[in-house]
């Protein structure tokens, strides 16, 4: 169960309301005494069981009409003339919970049962029993239990527009924030990065035809002038979008090593263990994280090979990366950005990460992440 703004545990109000209500019927009912002989105790037990019915109000309300309904009726067939408390706070609760409908049906039932009871049980006169004040009365405080709990009901309503607005703005001023970054990266970077790029490949290019040395610089500038076009990219793409597109997950790893095979990586693919339901978080992770170690194979590693090996565990889900480039355990690279992406991503779900040069040579990457297979 939730909690109330108080702090106050809603399981705990409940209880509250439906003890004070129930004390409230009973004093009520000493306190008039019934008209009925040898029907004390009965009417006693509903009266008290009509007021703590209420503390299930909150999970099924309709039943708690019913009960308090009934339980209204038998003790005013006891003798005892007690107003029907129970009955209108489990009005208000059933209209707060969007049942209208249904409330007045049951409360109109309710009015002509009482009055049937006063005519049938306790032997009343049908001008007293049809036609007294007290019948303004009841109908007067079930149309404002009504009306109170409609209030509520419209007022939680708004409250939950609002918030949701509040997140909709809040998304959208990030979208629009985002558009804007990339704009400007688009605008300011990219075309200098783009003329770099051109200027030292043409350069590279022209003295090669004339079969001059290429200076290492220029092979660099070359070098950085690509990586720089593609890192910009790759980041204008990620600035631009706007999750409308289906998130990538287990299923399109196959594409990833494909891809690989066709710049001239040779990579195989094993999946261990029955795939099932997976956490989106940890099934776009999975993805991420192979496609970051094939990249990074592709680009840095000089290697001829790699294999993913994806393994679904009963309670996790690992995945490992092995390539058979030149990269040594005494000469480790420092941890990129990919790197760092990667393990920030697996450790956000609760998982571990480990990628390091092996002792014979080549890089892994290897991950677990937890699966939580009751959510």
């Amino acid at each position: 169960m939730g909690r109330e703004r108080s702090g106050v545990p809603a399981a705990v109000r409940d209880w509250a309301v439906a003890i004070g209500v129930a004390a409230l019927l009973v004093g009520s009912g000493l306190s008039a005494g019934s008209s009925t002989a040898n029907s004390d105790l009965l009417g006693y037990a509903l009266l008290a069981g009509g007021g703590l019915a209420l503390a299930a109000g909150r999970r099924a309300p309709l039943l708690v009409l019913a009960v308090t309904g009934l339980s209204a009726v038998g003790y005013q067939a006891a003798g005892f003339d007690v107003l029907a408390v129970s009955y209108l706070v489990a009005v208000y609760g059933a209209v707060r919970a969007g049942h209208r409908t249904i409330t007045v049906a049951v409360s109109l039932a309710l009015l002509l049962a009482l009055h049937l009871t006063a005519l049938i049980v306790r032997d009343e006169p049908v001008r007293e029993a049809f036609g007294r004040g007290g019948g303004v009365l009841e109908i007067a405080w079930l149309i404002a239990a009504f009306a109170a709990g409609e209030a509520v009901r419209q007022a939680e309503r708004r409250a939950e527009e609002a918030e949701r607005t509040r997140e909709e703005t809040a998304r959208r001023r990030a979208d629009e924030e985002r558009l804007r970054i990339a704009r400007e990266l688009h605008d300011s970077l990219t075309h200098q990065i783009s003329v770099i790029k051109v200027q030292s490949e043409v350069a590279v290019h022209v003295a090669r035809r004339l079969g001059e040395q290429v200076p290492e610089a220029m092979l660099a500038i070359q070098e950085a002038g690509r990586e720089a076009s593609r890192e910009l990219r790759a980041t204008l793409e990620a600035l631009r979008d706007d999750d409308t597109t289906p998130p990538r997950g287990l299923d399109e790893v196959h594409e990833l090593v494909e891809t690989s095979r066709t710049l001239g990586l040779d990579t195989t693919l094993t999946i261990d263990g029955r795939q099932h339901d997976v956490p989106a978080a940890v099934d776009r992770t999975v993805y991420r994280i192979v496609q970051e170690a094939l990249t990074n194979v592709a680009r840095h590693a000089d290697a001829t090979t790699a294999a993913v090996r994806i393994s679904c565990l009963p309670d996790s889900l690992a995945v490992r990366i092995d390539d058979d480039g030149k990269a040594m355990s005494a000469t480790a690279p420092l941890p990129g950005l990919g790197l760092l992406g990667m393990r920030e991503r697996v450790t956000a779900l609760g998982g571990r990460l480990r990628a390091e040069p092996r002792d014979g040579g080549g890089f892994t990457v290897q991950a677990e992440l937890p699966v939580d297979r009751t959510s």
